[in-house]
């Protein structure tokens, strides 16, 4: 395993899996442990190499197990990792295809971004980020992209504002055949409001509450056009026409004190 810091809080690690790096396509993701008393979390499959029989992981430090993730050092060991797990990318031939990451979700975008061009996909990627700082994998995005538009919060970058007024402009002069959001959920929402009224297929990948990853337990559960589903075995993907992201938003902060509590707590035994 080697592991780098990339941004403010960011890390990225090329974790040495070459069974699942044999078998992963844009849009999977795996389910890790650390420890035997760990908790699982899912993490998308940034890159993936055959050839090296390596998968590459973005992560972002905000809670207990992903501070814990981001005290290893590149040699060291994680004890379980499952996947690939999801349904793929539906990739094909669309036309002009619109990326749109917010922070982190670029990591699930790459992917996605290099298996859309090797259809003969026209890709245009819009990048967004609160300050210049946050921003992560610009120049990978720029090697397969068509066109890379970069938005901060802050102006630090690229056009100050946020990634919808950038889509807009997009969809307000050229033709879209795709748009694929990943990234904050209020981000996600944002962009499928503006893309419904232009009747623009729209998908979002969803990162909801996972536990073992296989439908069992039900945690993931979404509600998508009326109906409940199971992101870890019917998504991460789906429409972001037909998501509920009220509820979904909900859900992802059910556990906030007690996750709060746990980061506190391992914050305070690393001090001692």
């Amino acid at each position: 395993m080697k592991k780098q810091t990339i941004a403010p809080e960011v890390d990225m690690m090329v974790v040495n899996a070459p069974l699942i790096a044999n078998h992963a396509k844009a849009g999977n993701f795996v389910v890790m442990r650390l420890h035997e008393k760990g908790e699982r979390i899912p993490l998308t499959i940034a890159d993936s190499n055959k050839d090296a029989g390596t998968i590459t992981l973005l992560f972002q430090k905000t809670g207990k197990t992903t501070e814990e993730l981001g005290m290893l050092n590149s040699g060291d060991e994680i004890r379980d990792i499952a996947g690939p797990l999801g349904h793929p990318t539906p990739v094909k031939k669309y036309g002009h295809c619109v990326l749109v990451g917010g922070g982190i979700g670029v990591a699930t975008l790459y992917p996605i971004l290099k298996a859309l061009k090797a259809r003969n996909n026209k890709v245009t990627a819009i990048l967004g980020a609160r300050t210049k700082e946050l921003l992560v994998w610009e120049e990978n995005f720029r090697e397969f992209s068509n066109e890379v538009l970069v938005a901060t919060d802050d102006g630090s970058y690229g056009r100050k504002g946020l990634v919808t007024d950038a889509l807009k402009d997009i969809i307000d002069h050229r033709s879209v055949a795709l748009v694929i959001a990943v990234g904050p959920i209020r981000m996600m929402q944002a962009v499928s409001e503006l893309t419904r009224p232009y009747g623009i297929k729209t998908m979002v990948s969803l990162n909801p509450i996972m536990v073992e990853g296989t439908g069992m337990c039900g945690a993931c559960r979404v509600n998508v056009a009326g109906k409940t589903r199971f992101a870890c075995i019917e998504g991460p993907e789906f429409d972001g026409h037909e998501v509920d992201f009220n509820g979904l938003g909900s859900r992802l902060v059910f556990y906030k004190k007690e996750e709060e509590v746990s980061l506190k707590r391992f914050k305070r035994k690393c001090k001692k």
